[in-house]
């Protein structure tokens, strides 16, 4: 079930953030629902994290290709292109009244680092939101994947998180699943393993009603 409010912190928009594990299909559901809104006239800003501005650019090259990073450090630089991003991009976005579809938001800092990187996720969960003005999105799609269904799908192409072990996407996974338990009324969680028309079904039907179209 969609969540009762579609305006987080006050904005007239709607921030759907998708989440999951490497290899969920985010970018194939993301671009599936961004044609679907489009059509029904909607605008609609796609972005990710980290990344969406040219600041998150660098900061993605540091934190998915550079050397090791300690874990707290890793931890500040996504909240860093988290604070950027919200400011320069998502927050105007919904103010002028924008549906924004968004790969990866503080949800999987606090599952790969909280959980992945066994620090306190209830402090990277708190740094995010300090880092966002408590910026929520109106609904989660969690696209849900075992490990071992997305490294086959990702293939022999890994970048610094991806290329950790089955036992570091397991935590991962189930922390992402005990935070949409936590919060069940503004999640959709989505078996992944799915044929991906039947995955884009389920979401359109989702946040159709939360932008008033009929899937």
């Amino acid at each position: 079930m969609p969540p009762a409010s579609t305006s987080p912190s006050g904005a007239s928009g709607v921030f759907i953030a998708f989440e999951g594990g490497d290899g969920a299909g985010k970018s194939t559901q993301i671009e599936r629902l961004a044609a679907w809104l489009r059509e029904g006239g909607h605008e609609v800003v796609v972005t990710r994290e980290p990344g969406g501005t040219p600041v998150g650019q660098q900061i993605r090259e540091l934190v998915l290709h550079g050397d090791h990073l300690a874990p707290r450090a890793e931890a500040l630089l996504f909240a860093a292109d988290r604070a950027q991003h919200v400011t320069t991009v998502v927050r105007p976005a919904l103010e002028r009244g924008a549906v924004v579809l968004q790969d990866r938001y503080l949800d999987s800092s606090v599952a790969y680092q909280g959980a992945g990187r066994d620090l306190d996720a209830q402090e990277v969960q708190r740094l995010s939101l300090w880092a966002t003005e408590d910026l929520r999105p109106t609904l989660t799609v969690l696209l849900d994947v075992t490990p071992e269904v997305g490294r086959a799908r990702r293939g022999d192409v890994h970048d610094r998180l991806e290329s950790e072990g089955d036992d570091f996407h397991e935590r991962v996974r189930r922390h992402f699943l005990e935070l949409a338990e936590a919060e069940a009324h503004r999640y959709l969680v989505v078996d992944a393993a799915l044929p991906a028309a039947e995955v884009a079904q389920i979401v359109k039907g989702c946040v159709g009603d939360l932008v008033g179209e009929s899937a």
